[in-house]
């Protein structure tokens, strides 16, 4: 299926799946100014590269890490789309699609507000999964899928926090010897790549984990509640892509502030630690196919870097507030989805 002149006429014909593409999207843009961030956040914070600089390339590496990590492997989106049943009747499944993307904005909006960077995934995730449980009368989740998900809480907090602490403690003996003043350049480059590699991998991660909830509702609005498999459209990409990056150049920094300046001071060797680590982690768990936050496993990789030179160089008060909105995203968000799915089945 591609996005064509014919698909441009269908969004014309077809309101409902009008409605549906603009509330993905706009759960893309979302996801640029709350999600995006993270992964340009050290390199800013370090001035190693400036915000629209910064901005700009991530968009580049987004959209390869969509393009290149869904020929390869499109399983994080086939994950997502597999993830929930809404049921044989096309028309309250759509319904209970959208609005379980009101959901995951009203959601986003409101963490973005206070600066937390909460975790989009799951926040879809948990959105989708309450308004699968409002439509199906309690059903409604593949337990097959989600188990997936559970894995990936886990594998992007542990992997993100012991990278970091490796990788930083293996840069340190490396450079142990050498002149700080002369590694400052190398390091600057270095913090630049890692970036890049970070922004590269949360296109791999949640470009196709947002493909594949537009892929749904598209075949919703067209009334077929059957479809399991599907090829993404190169235009879906681009469109992704760029979504996401205007995002980020609308919001993103006050996420940059409290991921990357505000939780670990962080140098520029330290930095370039900390997004070598979570690249590393997000790829390993792209390749099994493993859905993660990419907002976790930055997170915890500067955490890891930090807590390696001693606990304190961490501002736990910060770490306990994201904890805070992490542990209360799968509650708060499912539970807006199906309470919106409900109030959406009696409006509609």
């Amino acid at each position: 299926m591609g996005i064509s002149i014919d698909f441009i006429k269908q969004l014309f014909s077809n309101p409902a799946l009008l409605i549906t593409i603009i509330l993905t999207l706009a759960v893309v843009l979302v996801n640029g100014w709350t999600d995006a961030p993270n992964a340009i956040a050290t390199c800013v914070s370090t001035r190693s590269l400036e915000p629209k600089k910064a901005v700009f390339m991530a968009a580049i590496f987004n959209f390869l890490g969509v393009l290149v990590m869904t020929i390869y492997n499109p399983t994080v989106a086939q994950t997502i789309y597999n993830m929930v049943d809404f049921g044989d009747n096309s028309k309250n499944a759509l319904i209970a699609l959208c609005a379980a993307l009101c959901a995951i904005v009203i959601w986003a909006t409101a963490a973005w507000l206070f600066g937390i960077p909460t975790s989009e995934s799951h926040a879809l995730i948990a959105g989708l999964s309450g308004a699968a449980i409002a439509i199906q009368g309690g059903q409604g989740i593949n337990s097959a899928e989600w188990i997936k998900v559970i894995y990936g809480l886990f594998l992007s907090t542990i992997l993100g926090f012991s990278f970091g602490y490796l990788v930083v403690k293996l840069v340190e003996l490396i450079f142990k010897g050498f002149n700080r003043r002369k590694t400052t350049n190398f390091f600057k480059n270095a913090q630049i790549s890692g970036a890049a590699a970070m922004a590269f991998m949360h296109g791999a991660q949640d470009g196709q984990k947002f493909m594949g909830v537009f892929m749904l509702g598209i075949f919703l609005s067209k009334g077929q509640t059957g479809t399991t498999e599907f090829n993404i459209p190169l235009q879906l990409m681009v469109l992704i892509s760029l979504v996401m990056a205007l995002g980020t150049s609308i919001g993103g920094y006050k996420i940059i502030k409290t991921v990357g300046m505000g939780m670990v001071k962080l140098e520029k060797y330290q930095g370039a630690s900390a997004d070598l680590a979570a690249a590393l982690s997000l790829l390993i768990s792209s390749i099994q196919g493993i859905p993660v936050s990419t907002t976790h496993t930055k997170t915890t990789a500067i955490m890891g870097v930090g807590a390696s030179k001693r606990l304190s160089s961490v501002n736990w008060s910060i770490v306990k507030e994201m904890v805070f909105a992490w542990v209360l995203t799968f509650p708060g968000c499912g539970l807006l989805g199906y309470l919106m799915a409900k109030v959406f089945m009696m409006i509609f």
